[in-house]
């Protein structure tokens, strides 16, 4: 081979899948859409898309959750890469998860007309396409690992919460319930949350609202 002269080699096609997670009627949920081809065809799946030659992954990702979600501006972060030989039957496929965080008030219902999208929870879900089962699971366990140390639960709140709602909703995503006292402990101390000013519920012990911090990060990596 002659200098400057690129050798011809076989190479995979290269996905990116977003597992985007919500809380939705009160549980922990991801939106999946049921395949209308082959493989794996009426199974639902992550929403996913070939990369472009054109393209960086972290423009793939946005590209699914915008067109497969109807999304756009939330939570993303690279999670892990799947690339076992045969995961896929159509050929050498590599993917690139992410995760992406929504909270319940910005989740919009999205149907193509030609996909079945859904948001199921992820206490009861079926077999999924492909190996994305897994994909969930690791999913869930890198956002609950990241709860004790980061703001990261900021992508599945609205602008403004109570601390009885931010427990509730660390307590969906952890799958056990959690001590009052202890949790207000925790999350005063990691010094995240700053009060509104602004107070919700009965007037005589109404829940002070609370938000997080614009000056601490969301990713720790």
């Amino acid at each position: 081979m002659g200098k400057g002269e690129v050798k011809e080699f076989l190479h995979p096609y290269v996905t990116v899948d977003v597992l985007i997670f919500s809380i939705v009627g009160g549980d922990l949920s991801v939106l999946l859409i049921r395949r209308s081809s082959p493989p794996h065809e009426m199974m639902f799946a992550i929403p996913g898309v070939f990369v472009q030659m054109e393209e960086s992954l972290d423009e793939a990702a946005s590209r699914a959750i915008s067109t497969k979600g109807g999304l756009s501006g939330i939570y993303l972060e690279q999670l892990y890469s799947f690339g076992q030989p045969n995961r896929d039957s159509r050929g050498r496929v590599v993917s690139v998860s992410y995760f992406a965080l929504v909270p319940e008030d910005k989740i919009t219902r999205v149907d193509d007309g030609e996909h079945v999208v859904k948001w199921l929870p992820v206490r009861k879900l079926p077999r999924l396409a492909f190996d994305h089962n897994q994909m969930v699971e690791i999913g869930i366990s890198r956002l609950r690992s990241k709860l004790a140390y980061s703001s990261i639960a900021v992508g599945l709140m609205p602008k403004s919460f109570s601390l009885s709602e931010l427990q509730r909703t660390y307590e969906l995503i952890l799958g056990e319930a959690l001590d009052k006292r202890n949790f207000r402990k925790k999350i005063i101390s990691l010094d995240l949350l700053h009060e509104t000013g602004r107070e919700v519920g009965k007037r005589r012990r109404p829940a002070v609202l609370y938000s997080f911090k614009k000056n601490k990060p969301v990713f720790f990596d």
